[in-house]
């Protein structure tokens, strides 16, 4: 009896110890993909506008189209209109949010300076790029002042418009 007994704690003991600890495995991976880029294909550009003695804007949207308030007048002869352009790469069919500068952009030709703010872009705030590739347009508002100065003005700096991946 005394054997039997010796002989269960034994084998109690050896499998308490056998089944008391087990172990799992698992790997591990990482996906590098194709970073996301964007690049400017056209830059910005409000055409031709006249002024007067009362202040005013000239919205131009993403889709190249110009609407004028207060003093301002658009000409017949428009000269060269564009928003800017942008082409947005990256992998397949993924999304991506947009960024657009949040502060006054100041051109100037000589001494005297407008100011051109509240981006806008289509896309607007999330886009998805189909086969790798979406196009960007932004457009903005271009604030003229009372009897602003003849000349052409642009910006001493680029606009930076900013994409990541979702």
């Amino acid at each position: 009896m005394k054997k039997v007994f010796i002989i269960s704690v034994l084998l109690v003991g050896f499998l308490s110890t056998t089944f008391g600890q087990v172990s799992g495995t698992a790997t591990a991976s990482a996906t590098i993909i194709t970073p996301i880029a964007i690049s400017k294909t056209i830059d910005m550009n409000f055409g031709n506008v006249a002024v007067s003695a009362v202040a005013g804007t000239v919205v131009l949207s993403p889709a190249s189209g110009r609407t004028k308030t207060g003093g301002v007048t658009l000409p017949i002869v428009s000269g060269t209109i564009s928003a800017a352009s942008f082409n947005v790469t990256g992998l397949g069919s993924y999304t991506y949010t947009i960024t657009l500068p949040s502060t006054p952009l100041t051109i100037s030709s000589g001494a005297n300076t407008m100011t051109v703010n509240s981006f806008t872009s289509t896309p607007s705030g999330t886009g998805t790029l189909s086969g790798g590739l979406q196009v960007l347009n932004v457009g903005a508002t271009l604030n003229v002042g009372v009897n602003q100065a003849a000349g052409v003005y642009t910006s001493a700096s680029p606009f930076s418009v900013t994409v990541n991946y979702n």
